[in-house]
């Protein structure tokens, strides 16, 4: 396919989004299914047009007064891709396949706008009743943090200690640009690439198969690295999903002591199994059903809790959550937080430690959040992971935000991670 076919396609995608209120991944699947022709080029093209566009969605329509599928599509391959409209219109003129010229008044308005003149909220493409927030957890550099979430996010991969080293993996995906991440200690990291580009399929690699490594973004590796879990610990995952912590702290563990992974949705957890059989894990019990822990209450060194959320960290990956988003949801989640941290608090020990993890980056869900299970829960305390950051990290790496009472909170901005907050709870001895 030429670009204009891949920019129509990418049309169509996002109009069925808006028109469907569907996931973009969704929505791209069914267009690929539709439009077999299309090669993995093309559709790698039509989802970066698509995913840009949903990144940065707010400020590509208030440039081109315009939010109109067309509209925002043309704004990508101009405003990030580099095109000029009148590069775009020799190209796409003798191209049947082309979507039609953007309209006058998308070309005046582009000619004439700056976005430094649009609204704070529509430079930092967030929604607007969102601000608040930003500004609460980030004060003046509340801009800055919004726009690198709007940024395009790197491949990220953990090399498997049980089964191989990181200078091992980065070897065998050399090809595909594959280097030693900046912070995490196993991390591997693949560029995001620009306009078209697309990146690698590394689960279709052999050491993938053998088991060398995972997918796993450099803030979720950075956090499981700070459960710091000793190797004869017992410790319970009690919102373990797809099980990505779980499966690096098993290695930090190197294989002994005991990991509990639990998860109330069994869809969720589904893949851990096989996950654990291609990293050779064996120190992991997987559970199902919340009265296979009872046996736990009050016996362990350290329970995780990778609670709901909103996901206002990965909006970097997911954009169109970023538009769903409302204060409902937020609401909700932060409900469901409440209950999580109350009924995995249950199986923490007498001096043991209760790990508070997010992938968001609003302080009704972290700061807020542990202060008030605090509160409520006096025999828990929040202690500094400061030291544990120097242990794991380095003194010297790029810092994340490190708040007065010791949690961490990683950002694109920051530590050039997807979202993520930290806390350690300690319970009184």
């Amino acid at each position: 396919m030429r670009l204009g076919g891949r920019v129509a396609g990418a049309i169509d995608v996002l109009a069925d989004i808006e028109a469907r209120k569907r996931p973009v991944a969704d929505a791209l699947k069914d267009w690929g299914l539709a439009h077999r022709f299309a090669g993995s080029g093309d559709r790698a093209a039509i989802g970066n047009i698509v995913y840009d566009a949903l990144r940065m969605r707010l400020s590509h329509a208030w440039v081109m007064d315009d939010d109109s599928p067309t509209a925002l599509a043309y704004a990508v391959l101009i405003r990030q891709w580099g095109y000029s409209p009148e590069a775009l219109s020799a190209d796409f003129t003798d191209d049947r396949f082309a979507p039609p010229a953007p309209s006058e008044m998308n070309l005046l308005a582009l000619a004439s706008r700056d976005i430094d003149d649009a609204p704070l909220h529509i430079q930092g493409d967030i929604p607007e009743w969102i601000l608040p927030s930003f500004e609460a957890n980030f004060r003046e550099d509340w801009l800055f943090e919004a726009k690198a979430l709007a940024s395009r996010p790197t491949l990220d991969l953990r090399a498997n200690t049980l089964k191989s080293t990181r200078d091992k993996v980065v070897k065998a995906l050399d090809r595909a640009g594959a280097k030693a991440s900046t912070l995490a200690r196993n991390g591997i990291r693949i560029a995001a690439g620009e306009g078209a580009s697309r990146l690698p399929n590394v689960t279709a690699e052999l050491s993938f198969q053998k088991g060398w490594f995972e997918v796993q973004d450099e803030g979720s590796q950075i956090v499981a690295d700070l459960v710091d879990p000793g190797e004869q610990d017992q410790v319970l995952d009690y919102c373990a999903g797809g099980g990505g912590k779980t499966l690096a702290m098993a290695a930090a563990m190197h294989n002994k002591g005991q990991i509990h992974a639990f998860d109330a949705d069994r869809k969720r957890l589904a893949p851990i199994i096989e996950r654990l059989r291609r990293a050779g894990t064996r120190n992991v019990q997987v559970h199902d059903d919340a009265r296979q822990l009872e046996q736990l209450r009050n016996k362990l060194d350290a329970v995780l809790v990778d609670a709901p959320c909103t996901g206002t960290g990965t909006w970097r990956r997911r954009p169109d959550t970023k538009w769903r988003l409302t204060q409902k949801n937020l609401d909700e989640r932060i409900a469901q937080q409440q209950a999580a941290l109350g009924e995995a608090s249950a199986f923490v020990k007498p001096g043991g430690s209760l790990l508070y993890v997010t992938c968001s980056i609003l302080p009704e869900e972290n700061d807020q959040q542990a202060a008030r299970f605090c509160d409520e829960h006096p025999d828990f305390s929040i202690t500094s992971v400061e030291d544990r950051w120097n242990k794991h990290v380095g003194k010297d790496a790029p810092r994340p935000r490190i708040s007065a009472a010791g949690t961490v909170t990683l950002t694109p901005a920051t530590t050039d991670t997807d979202g993520f907050f930290f806390c350690r709870m300690q319970r009184r001895a």
